[in-house]
């Protein structure tokens, strides 16, 4: 059976990228070809030119034109492969480009579908809500740093003259107490509180008795 319709081949398939290879490696062997029919062309063209008019001038005519003949048709060719090699290039690109374009819809898609996950999580109200309660209690916290800082000034109706007065009065006051003493004045005998024989706290030794009676007297 194999004999008569062949076996499958096993071979891969060729790709874009390989047709577009073998083809310029064929372009280059062209180019090849071409430089050897121009250089004998052109020297046909030299030797032609140092004879005269005649039958070995004529019979080199006629290889210089077979030559120039196959050159053309090589070159012929050559135009026709460099133009697949270019339409395959821009189908390779446009290959390339789709498969691009496809990943990146498919990220797309993929971005999409997470972000409709993770937004249709969010309340939108609820963090407009939590907005405003921020700034209501942001506003409460400036009022009580406010009213935490305020000076306790005077009152605009005490007047000062007064207050001065007043404390003039309260000096006076403690000075007169302080002269008084803590004893106070002895009752019928009009000896004041430092007269009397009492030794004050600060002193480290107590007076002699005599030196208090002359004192006194």
């Amino acid at each position: 059976m194999n004999r008569l319709f062949g076996s499958k081949s096993t071979a891969p398939k060729p790709t874009l990228n390989s047709a577009i290879s073998n083809t310029e490696t064929h372009i280059e062997s062209l180019d090849v070809k071409l430089a050897k029919l121009t250089a004998e062309l052109s020297t046909y063209q030299t030797r032609m030119a140092k004879m005269r008019d005649g039958p070995g001038k004529s019979a080199l005519r006629g290889k210089a034109l077979k030559v120039l003949q196959r050159r053309k048709q090589l070159e012929a060719q050559r135009d026709s492969l460099s133009q697949q090699s270019w339409n395959m290039t821009q189908a390779s690109m446009m290959t390339d480009n789709l498969a691009n374009t496809m990943a990146t819809v498919d990220a797309m898609k993929g971005a999409s579908k997470s972000l409709r996950k993770q937004y249709g999580k969010v309340d939108v109200d609820k963090i407009e809500r939590l907005q405003d309660e921020m700034a209501e209690l942001m506003e409460l916290g400036e009022e009580i740093q406010g009213s935490l800082g305020r000076s306790y000034d005077l009152p605009e109706d005490v007047d000062e003259a007064e207050l001065d007065a007043e404390l003039e009065a309260l000096g006076e006051e403690a000075g007169f107490e302080a002269g008084l003493g803590a004893g106070g004045v002895g009752v019928g005998e009009g000896v004041p509180g430092f007269m009397v024989d009492e030794v004050p706290q600060f002193v480290d030794e107590p007076p002699e008795a005599g030196k208090v009676k002359e004192a006194a007297g």
